[in-house]
């Protein structure tokens, strides 16, 4: 995958000589939807299990632009706010739903019953489970056409960002209940993606496991066939991104990683931060406090349960936290000891005004092996900068663009770069 990712850098040069002109007039629909024949479910907020689903990616407010422009923003974050993503589950033994595989319906609400399960099947061995689990199994695709609309080739790694930012998102709603997640990265994407009817439209990236295992029970992996059911409105083959996903989803020696993180939210203050969690478009130029500081690096540096952790490598950029000194961190250790906010903000495509005014600028990078998992693994790690941002009061802002080269030379890594995100008051 490392030739895909060499292919889709920005420097300065190719953000000058390839100029991306856009008519959001032809801009992809973000929703689908499935037709009347399937019973929809309209998500009921007095019940737990379908608050974790509504939290994970519901709409949570609506904007106004003149003349007449509605913008509906989610509780997950998306590049471009084009939502490339879409959340499908498994319900098994718990209340509001009856046992069978659902699709979220975002516009609406609802939960589209796609299949209803029989005795002894269920999706539990498409995602290595070998008995079947009480509770909910998530899947999370991608209809890239959303994304390379206006990102081109790079898309694919929005739509991976994105992925893990629904992923993390999923993780947090659980915490309401609360209710561990853990993350599957080794799905059989090749059957789910046949049976789900996707035509190479659409294809899945994760899954993710909020349920416990009925011991005693095994069953057998759930056969169905799902007609086409256009996610997009329109359509253009992007040939490096599909061989990109073709490559790419075949595990590589993954190593899993079963200790749980501590994090720690007040129930009640974090579904208010879900719900009230935006995208900061600039700061003030305040500080944060060093007690700020240490709970957002314990929540990007927690472990994340899952079959395939891969390491990320973390890098920031301090500007303005009390009582610490400006400069390059990793690892907690002081690794320049200069003011370098305008470096930061030249890195991200020339963003001082977000970046220079934030407290603190993170670089994730990782020199692994299983692509999907690990640029899926840096989206939830955002997710949880975007959680922890919101709970203090302070903001933050994914910034998936930035000069790849630039970045590693300043660092003095060599990994991939996969994302930056800016902190700030």
């Amino acid at each position: 995958m490392f030739w895909y990712h060499d292919q889709t850098k920005h420097s300065y040069y190719s953000v000058r000589s390839n100029p991306n002109q856009m008519d959001w007039s032809q801009q992809p629909m973000t929703y689908k939807t499935y037709v009347d024949g399937f019973k929809k479910i309209a998500l009921d907020n007095h019940n737990p299990w379908h608050n974790i689903v509504y939290y994970s990616a519901s709409i949570s407010a609506e904007k106004f632009y003149p003349p007449a422009t509605q913008y509906y923003l989610r509780t997950n974050p998306s590049a471009g706010a084009l939502y490339p993503n879409e959340l499908y589950f498994q319900a098994r033994g718990v209340e509001g739903f009856e046992d069978g595989i659902y699709h979220y319906e975002v516009r609406s609400n609802q939960a589209v019953l796609l299949h209803a399960l029989e005795e002894g099947e269920g999706i539990e061995p498409y995602m290595g489970y070998k008995s079947a689990m009480k509770g909910l199994l998530f899947l999370v695709s991608a209809i890239y056409y959303r994304s390379s609309w206006k990102y081109k080739n790079r898309a694919f790694r929005y739509c991976l960002l994105d992925a893990g930012h629904l992923l993390g998102s999923v993780e947090h709603s659980a915490l309401l209940m609360p209710h561990a997640t853990s993350i599957c990265y080794n799905i059989e994407r090749e059957k789910l993606n046949l049976m789900f009817g996707f035509e190479n439209r659409e294809f899945f990236l994760a899954g993710a496991s909020v349920a416990v295992p009925i011991r005693g029970k095994e069953l057998k992996a759930v056969e169905f066939s799902l007609a086409y059911v256009e996610g997009s409105g329109s359509f253009e083959v992007n040939e490096m991104i599909e061989l990109a996903y073709q490559k790419s989803f075949r595990l590589i020696s993954p190593k899993a990683n079963r200790k749980n993180p501590k994090l720690n939210y007040q129930p009640e203050r974090l579904k208010e931060s879900i719900i009230k969690r935006r995208s900061q478009r600039g700061f003030e130029g305040k500080a944060i406090t060093k007690a700020q500081y240490k709970m957002i690096m314990e929540a990007i540096t927690a472990p994340i349960i899952s079959d395939c952790d891969e390491e990320i490598e973390v890098f920031v950029v301090l500007n303005r936290v009390l009582d610490m000194p400006v400069g390059l961190y990793y690892n907690g250790e002081l690794l320049k000891n200069q003011d370098l906010s305008q470096k930061a903000g030249y890195l991200c495509l020339e963003q001082y005004s977000l970046v220079t005014a934030g407290a603190m600028t993170f670089f994730l990078l990782s020199k692994a092996k299983n692509y999907q998992a690990f640029y899926q693994k840096a989206g939830i790690m955002g997710q949880r900068l975007y959680m922890v941002a919101e709970y203090l009061d302070i903001g933050c802002s994914g910034i998936g663009a930035y000069y790849d080269d630039e970045v590693n030379a300043f660092v003095e890594q060599e990994g991939m770069v996969l994302y930056a995100l800016a902190v700030g008051r």
